[in-house]
């Protein structure tokens, strides 16, 4: 469906001549006279760009620009005018518009902008679904995650939809590799198409090759019809292998063909098919380790590679587990009275989470069925007594004590903000010890 554009100009004549030359250029157009037809045919139905001049005749194009952007806050418009000036253009920028162009202008210039406008309007609206669809299923919606890694791979995630790259993903089991994965997939060009998701790692070794690539009648014990492989079933969409690091040596040599040729050859059959699939991987397992141990072929990695994502562990984004935590509570249909005690979130802050996202919700949900109260305390969340992985190394030289120990008070102060209370808590020591330590390490950190 072609755009829409809303032109506004009380010049009969040019109105006429620029109406006519988006409309060949393919857009749809509705064209107002000047302020208050513009703001009617707004009203009536919002349009994809306004195209304003900034003097009308019954009132200002910046003035009518401010409306609209009130009324619609992302709708792109472009303001010409005759009378151009620096001033006016930072007023016109200011007020929220595209761009900026004086008369007169060149027809093939108006279009390149109006082009430039819907494509920048297109890819924030896709920036927006897919990452408020990454906040729904991995815990985050309603909020903007304060984690810079995640921040960072939601971005990049983003940036990688609209390509046709290869792409791997890595990060431990239940931080969300498969539902990142689906994203990128249902924002990309494929989005129609069928997504096919495969765990390498579930599929016994003998029946790999058959489920990826299929196989003709006859070619094994039971083969008793032709079946197509999960490469076919995802014929102009993507396939998802989870576990990649799984899949034997020998059958990572077929899979590089596939990927370099384009084509699969079921088993049993001589006939090599065309394949049009875009391939996602996943491990959580580290790739360039297995790639030393001569478990994983090089050459197939940097096939797969050609944009890595890394999903981090909760561990590591600690300042989002409140945030996460009253999401689930929201999805389990929690009366709105229920809550974590303070001390109940901060065992939830500093628990090492070793099954991620996926862990931490199981968690609340028993804690919402087991609760006896609105208030979930420590002992209702039920968790072992594990402490929690602080990421402090031994060095070969060796550390001292004292070394640890201001590691640990700076990693709880930045985990509470610098609020002293918090922290203490976070160590499970009194306050007024912390604020010795503080005054022992000076200058570690503050309120």
């Amino acid at each position: 469906m072609a755009s829409e554009i809303l032109l506004i100009d009380d010049d009969s004549s040019l109105r006429r001549v620029t109406e006519y030359n988006l409309q060949r250029a393919g857009f749809t157009v509705r064209c107002g006279n000047g302020y208050v037809q513009g703001r009617q045919l707004f009203g009536e139905k919002i349009p994809d760009l306004v195209v304003t001049d900034v003097q009308l005749g019954d009132g200002s194009g910046l003035d009518l620009l401010s409306d609209f952007k009130e009324a619609a806050p992302d709708i792109p418009v472009i303001v010409i005018t005759a009378f151009g000036s620096i001033e006016m253009a930072v007023d016109a920028m200011q007020r929220g518009a595209f761009t900026f162009i004086t008369k007169p202008f060149d027809r093939e210039a108006l279009r390149l902008l109006c082009n430039k406008a819907l494509e920048l309007e297109q890819l924030r609206h896709q920036t927006r679904n897919l990452t408020n669809e990454v906040n729904r299923l991995t815990g985050t919606l309603g909020m903007e995650t304060v984690n810079s890694a995640m921040a960072e791979v939601l971005e990049r995630a983003v940036k990688v939809a609209g390509s046709d790259a290869s792409i791997i993903i890595g990060g431990e089991s239940g931080t969300g590799k498969e539902v990142l994965a689906r994203l990128i997939h249902q924002h990309s060009a494929r989005g129609t198409e069928p997504f096919v998701a495969v765990n390498c790692a579930a599929i016994p070794e003998n029946l790999i090759e058959s489920e990826l690539f299929g196989h003709v009648r006859g070619a094994f014990t039971g083969a008793v019809k032709d079946r197509k492989g999960r490469f076919e079933m995802a014929q102009g969409g993507t396939l998802f292998l989870d576990e990649i690091a799984e899949l034997r040596p020998e059958l990572q040599v077929k899979f590089l063909r596939v990927l370099q040729e384009r084509v699969v050859e079921p088993v049993g059959s001589n006939h090599a098919v065309t394949v049009d699939v875009r391939v996602i991987a996943a491990s959580n397992k580290d790739i360039h380790t297995e790639i030393q141990e001569l478990r994983f072929r090089e050459d197939l990695y940097y096939r797969l590679s050609v944009i890595s994502l890394l999903l981090p562990p909760l561990r590591e984004r600690r300042d989002d587990i409140p945030a996460l935590v009253h999401h689930f509570l929201k999805k389990h249909n929690s009366p709105t009275a229920v809550s974590f005690s303070p001390q109940a979130m901060e065992l939830l802050v500093s628990y090492s989470w070793p099954g991620n996202i996926r862990e931490l919700q199981n968690v609340v949900e028993r804690c919402l069925i087991l609760r006896t109260g609105n208030e979930i305390s420590a002992g209702d969340v039920g968790l072992d007594a594990a402490p929690a992985d602080v990421g402090i190394d031994i060095p070969p030289a060796g550390i001292s004590l004292p070394d640890v120990e201001k590691q640990l008070i700076l990693k709880a102060m930045g985990l509470s903000g610098g609020n002293r209370s918090q922290a203490a808590r976070l160590l499970g020591i009194p306050r007024h010890v912390l604020i010795y330590r503080l005054d022992k390490f000076a200058g570690a950190a503050g309120d």
